[in-house]
């Protein structure tokens, strides 16, 4: 993870042209290793920001 808000929300930032299925598993895969339940996939290569940021949530925690 690139950024961590007050050890609840996990940032994956990115600047790519198109996002690739990997870029979506790579902060799941953060998110079960910090034991944190909420992300965030933000891509700065995009016309309107928030077209480039994705929800991620970890199921994996009770």
């Amino acid at each position: 993870m690139d950024i961590i808000v007050d050890e609840l929300i996990g940032l994956e930032l990115k600047a790519v042209q198109e996002l690739i299925p990997l870029n979506h598993v790579q902060p799941m895969t953060y998110l079960r290793m910090a034991q944190m339940k909420l992300g965030l996939l933000i891509n700065f290569n995009v016309e309107l920001l928030r077209n480039g940021i994705h929800r991620k949530i970890n199921g994996n925690l009770n």
